[in-house]
């Protein structure tokens, strides 16, 4: 039973990884109207997301598995734990209306566990850490770079407007598009196999297959909302503009899965954008709303389902009342915190409002 319980967690997870994070790669190609079917650009980001865990999901499961925490830790009930705790943090995010990273609150479920047992691998938590700082930042600089020869070569190159080109710089974005998803393959589909390989129930080959399937599914039966609304935000990026967002987001996280590190790739996206409009307002970019955002999701994800697994192995598999009654103060106090702070979305910055003008 409670392996069955598991296998249903982790194919939920992935699915849902995929209806969210995944789906998300190809609104820019939708939305930018290169692709103009919406079910055609769920197939292109499924096909994606099952060829990139399938060739590379491997590194970052292993990780999860056997890196951050001992793998002879991680027992059938752990991995359920793990598995519950991630959804049941999304879920909450959800409701509260707060985006989480679907690597961190993965990542903060294993912490959760490890600090239960006293048992973590601090040095290789820090690394990840580091990682989830660098990555955007580096996103944030290449993208101001790129923009500079994007917008150089749009005031120069005219001919680039003439319909053909526009063709060709529409299967440009449809291609960065695919890259993204196939990064996404690589770098999320773990997160819900991770746990499941290191307990024993199934080999990271064939989880990461599994799990790139379920993934690959949620993009396309539940993913239609999510490439509506992305696509939407960024109609206004030119066609080389966004290739640059989707194919620098794309490698960054595909790099970063070759070295088994999970990284959020919704905020490496978001920073991408955030360097195209530093190159083009300048500080004026740095809206209040935009900074607390990004820092709320690194803080609130990884904490949610950190105490939540913690809690759960209190409470089913190493009972400890005070433990319990701490943890759960601390919970408490967190989303409380949280509810306290006015709601602020990503303001949509000025230099992707001038194309609405006069709409």
């Amino acid at each position: 039973m409670i392996t069955l319980l598991a296998f249903l967690a982790a194919l939920f997870f992935a699915l849902n990884i995929g209806a969210s994070g995944a789906a998300a790669s190809m609104g820019i190609a939708y939305g930018s109207g290169a692709l103009k079917n919406r079910r055609m650009a769920l197939v292109i980001c499924g096909i994606g997301v099952l060829l990139g865990a399938a060739l590379g999901g491997g590194e970052v499961a292993k990780t999860l598995g056997s890196g951050i925490i001992p793998q002879e830790l991680i027992s059938i009930h752990i991995s359920l734990i793990i598995l519950c705790s991630a959804a049941i943090s999304l879920f909450i995010a959800n409701i509260s209306g707060i985006p989480l990273s679907t690597s961190e609150v993965t990542v903060g479920a294993i912490v959760g566990v490890g600090v239960a047992y006293k048992q973590v691998f601090i040095s290789t938590l820090l690394t990840i850490m580091m990682y989830w700082i660098l990555i955007p930042i580096v996103a944030f600089f290449f993208a101001w770079l790129l923009n500079k020869g994007v917008k150089r070569a749009e005031a120069r190159l005219l001919f680039l407007k003439k319909p053909k080109w526009i063709k060709v710089l529409s299967v440009l974005v449809i291609g960065t598009g695919f890259l993204e998803a196939f990064s996404a393959g690589m770098n999320n589909v773990a997160n819900s196999i991770g746990p499941l390989a290191a307990s024993g129930l199934i080999s990271i080959q064939n989880g990461i297959v599994i799990g790139g399937l379920f993934t690959a599914a949620g993009a396309l039966l539940l993913g239609a909302k999510v490439i509506e609304t992305n696509g939407k935000k960024l109609t206004d990026l030119s066609l080389l503009q966004g290739s640059a967002v989707s194919g620098l987001g794309g490698t960054l996280v595909i790099i970063a899965s070759l070295f088994g590190i999970p990284v959020p790739q919704t905020q490496v996206t978001t920073c991408s954008i955030l360097g195209i409009g530093f190159s083009e307002e300048g500080a004026k970019i740095f809206q209040k709303g935009i900074i607390s955002r990004l820092l709320k999701v690194w803080l609130v994800s990884p904490l949610f389902s950190l105490v939540i697994s913690y809690n759960l192995v209190k409470l089913f598999l190493d009972f400890d009342l005070y433990a319990i009654i701490v943890g759960a103060s601390v919970f408490a106090a967190t989303v409380g915190s949280i509810s306290l702070i006015k709601p602020i979305g990503l303001a949509k910055p000025a230099f992707l409002k001038e194309g609405n003008k006069g709409k």
